[in-house]
């Protein structure tokens, strides 16, 4: 072996050494089960914890066990055929035309087989969507790639917030060293609603299409810009369940996922005037005159929760999102340019909408790009500023 061949099979051997190691400790890989969500070398459906979802396990057992029969059946029959009848044994081809017989079995039978299994699955689905006489109403809006939430009826009216991946998540992802049950499946606030009651979901988007599911609950419907679908569950164990957008809606689809808490009824309407009493502290006065570094310190939060992942740490950007340390429209005199990009967006929707953010926040966030990394326009953007181009 000469002196570059022995280099190459070091080289070859190092990262296959690291991960026999690692194999072997067994330590970086292990995981458990996620009450609420995946398990560990899950082969079935989740755990049900809604009827809808019970009746979903009964029709794929079903299915499953209907297709099995005719598949043995017919495969049955045709090897028994060819395994009695073989040339070998002394048979000889008949020679036949079409049998009458035959050809309505083979019709009839399959048509009586899809019509059952149709009546079942109709039941179902029409029960899937009878979103009628629901306890609570929620808005669930599709963002790339967040899910904003919006309470609408019943209570917690009036309660609404935007749903992400937790930041130390994204930084896991980011390192290439995942950890914990629910990686990628945490979230900064999840979606809480109480047990045993009908909670219908409103489901629409932003940007492009998206879809909210959450496979215990049996619940799935696509997020689509313009239109306005529903479905609805009803949680019979109080829990975390987890679930994730279940449509490709760009580079960030797998940083979207979905949590749902499930509590009591006490420890609900707690959490509701919890929420109410937080809500009411954030609100801003969109006619309060802020300082610049009070914008700046506000704005550095609100770019960490949303724009982050798109425009990176440093402002550089990357791929299709354009930097913004040094971005003209970020640099130039009049804001007026920077606030309208925020509030319509721009690039067909590479940029979306920020319109959700309240004045103090967009008024912030843009204060915090004019004002970081090399960008030192000394410009402050109130929030006054914000709500007349709102008009």
């Amino acid at each position: 072996m000469n002196t570059k061949t022995a280099a190459l099979c070091l080289h070859l051997s190092r990262p296959l050494a690291t991960l026999g190691a690692t194999l072997a400790s067994g330590a970086a890989w292990a995981v458990n089960d996620l009450p609420g969500g995946p398990a560990v070398r899950q082969l079935n459906l989740h755990a049900p914890v809604t009827k809808i979802a019970e009746q979903q396990h009964w029709l794929h057992n079903f299915m499953l066990v209907v297709c099995v029969a005719i598949f043995v059946a017919v495969f049955g029959v045709m090897f028994y055929s060819i395994l009695r009848h073989r040339k070998s044994l002394g048979h000889k081809s008949a020679n036949f035309h079409e049998s009458v017989g035959v050809e309505i079995a083979w019709t009839v039978l399959p048509f009586l087989i899809v019509v059952a299994m149709g009546a079942m699955a109709t039941r179902t689905v029409v029960a899937m969507k009878d979103t009628s006489n629901a306890d609570l109403t929620i808005k669930a809006t599709g963002y790339q790639w967040k899910w904003g939430y919006d309470y609408l009826k019943g209570e917690g009216e009036g309660i609404g917030f935007l749903s992400a991946l937790d930041p130390g998540q994204r930084a896991m992802s980011d390192s290439g060293k995942p950890s914990g049950d629910n990686y990628l499946l945490k979230v900064d606030n999840p979606l809480v609603v109480p047990v045993d009651r009908k909670v219908r979901i409103i489901t629409t988007a932003n940007d492009v299409i998206h879809s909210w599911m959450v496979p215990a609950l049996g619940v799935k419907q696509d997020a689509i810009p313009g239109f306005v679908r529903d479905t609805w569950f009803r949680a019979e164990k109080t829990g975390d369940y987890f679930g994730q957008c279940a449509e490709l809606c760009g580079k960030e689809h797998a940083y979207m996922p979905i949590h749902v808490k499930v509590l009591s009824h006490v420890d609900y309407a707690r959490w509701v005037d919890g929420k109410k009493k937080e809500m009411a502290a954030a609100a801003d006065d969109p006619a309060k005159t802020w300082k610049l570094e009070e914008l700046v310190a506000r704005g550095e939060k609100v770019y960490t929760a949303n724009c982050v992942a798109c425009h990176k740490a440093d402002g550089k950007g990357g791929g299709p999102f354009k930097p913004l340390d040094g971005a003209a429209v970020v640099v130039d005199a009049d804001p007026s340019k920077q606030i309208q990009v925020l509030l319509h967006g721009q690039n067909n929707g590479a940029m979306p909408s920020w319109k959700t953010l309240s004045d103090t926040e967009i008024a912030a966030v843009i204060t915090f790009t004019k004002n970081n990394w090399g960008n030192h326009t000394g410009q402050a953007i109130q929030p006054t500023q914000v709500l007349a181009a709102r008009k």
